[in-house]
């Protein structure tokens, strides 16, 4: 009977302390709100001038709606596990609390090891090394209302920018649009600070080759793939209340032979400029090269933002078939009271594709915004952003084409 007694009490011991040595927290955020906006598209092939107005009771307008569960365990020698799961919510959304009513969007899946000293790795979704840099150095802190020229999401303005600007050859601001936001099958690593430098490094491999005949004709075709693949390096210097970030990255899009196509599409570079923001997977045959240099200074009073990027998908075939986009923006962010916080920025950009009348776009962006803290956890907010596109020169059009937007948001958010 002793001895049970004390096997018991051994392992009632030994759970409390595994249980020591490890941690799981359940996080989350809710953004609910009133959400409104205004275009103005003029197509100047056309004459055409359509005007698009929108309001809704929507959600994410500030910060994207999330559940998330994050856990660590102490390894010992300084080493440890972690991981993480978070899930995209959509709480205006009446069929469903995900983002998604028919899948759960994924919006970071990983797992991996760290060593004190030394830094760490995981593999999984993760969010790429440039969205980490932009998330660190963006005065709008990378809200979803229209008006950033750098973070071009458009999650939370009620689709005015997707609905719109996608369809053009030079479009401003659709999802993910100026740099790759997340991947998928990715390694990544973070080294400690030395000497005020950290180092990021980030692998995505999603390999599948295979062989290929035709079934048809004297000619024969061998060999083949469908790879998603990518690389990326980044280093941030912190010294005092100075932060400067410089980052690359470049993915590749391989598709097996088509017997009936010969070079890739238009369609195939606004899919991999335009719509590649939330996966690894880019398009057709493309390479996408992607950069991203930033500084921020705290001032005590406000704090400022300098921001610079630049993005270029080319054909694997010829590069002479191309989209670019380049992007600079400034901002100022701080505390105006110890409860009502404000910023401000602005941006100008341009974009160019490959074409006989050679399309380009001149872009515009500037956004103006405030919180205002109840708790640690819970604020209102109000923000207002204007985008714009000027001198777009369509693909076998000789007359300009432009587009114009405003989005605003008044919203509550609640973090957890």
């Amino acid at each position: 009977m002793k001895k049970s007694l004390l096997a018991v009490a051994a392992l009632g011991a030994f759970a409390s302390a595994a249980q020591a040595q490890s941690s799981v927290t359940v996080y989350g955020i809710l953004d609910v709100g009133y959400v409104g906006g205004n275009t103005r598209v003029a197509d100047g092939s056309t004459g055409l001038v359509t005007k698009t107005t929108q309001n809704s009771f929507l959600n994410n307008a500030e910060s994207t709606s999330r559940l998330g569960f994050k856990g660590t365990e102490d390894l010992g020698g300084g080493a440890s596990a972690f991981f993480t799961v978070e899930l995209g919510l959509s709480p205006a959304d009446t069929t469903s609390g995900f983002k998604s009513s028919a899948t759960t969007e994924n919006r970071q899946s990983f797992a991996g090891l760290a060593k004190k000293g030394l830094g760490n790795f995981a593999v999984g979704t993760q969010y790429t090394l440039l969205h980490n840099a932009v998330a660190a150095t963006d005065a709008g802190q990378t809200n979803n209302i229209l008006g950033d020229m750098i973070y071009t999401s458009g999650t939370g303005n009620g689709s005015i920018a997707a609905a719109n600007l996608g369809n053009y050859t030079s479009g401003a601001y659709s999802a993910g649009e100026s740099y790759t936001i997340r991947t998928q099958n990715t390694l990544t690593l973070n080294t400690e600070n030395f000497a005020g430098f950290t180092g990021h490094g980030q692998l995505v491999m999603n390999n599948n080759n295979a062989s290929q005949t035709t079934l048809s004709g004297v000619n024969g075709y061998t060999g083949g793939t469908n790879n998603q693949n990518g690389w990326g390096l980044g280093v941030d210097y912190t010294w005092q209340k100075l932060l400067a970030t410089v980052n690359y990255q470049a993915f590749s899009a391989k598709n097996s032979y088509n017997m009936n196509g010969g070079a890739v599409s238009v369609a195939n570079y606004n899919t991999a400029l335009f719509g590649a923001g939330q996966s690894s997977i880019l398009g057709s045959n493309v390479n996408d090269n992607q950069w991203y240099a930033a500084a921020t200074y705290d001032f005590g009073i406000l704090k400022a933002y300098a921001q610079y990027i630049n993005r270029k998908v080319t054909a694997a075939q010829n590069t002479g078939y191309y989209a670019k986009r380049t992007g600079e923006q400034i901002g100022v962010r701080s505390f105006i009271t110890p409860t009502i916080e404000a910023w401000a920025q602005g941006g100008l950009g341009k974009e160019t594709t490959f074409g006989a009348s050679n399309p380009a776009a001149n872009l515009t962006s500037w956004q103006v915004g405030s919180n205002y803290w109840l708790s640690k956890r819970t604020n209102l907010y109000a923000i207002y952003g204007q985008v714009g596109t000027s001198n777009v020169s369509i693909v076998n059009t000789t007359n300009p084409s432009s587009f114009n937007a405003s989005n605003y948001a008044i919203g509550l958010r609640h973090t957890f």
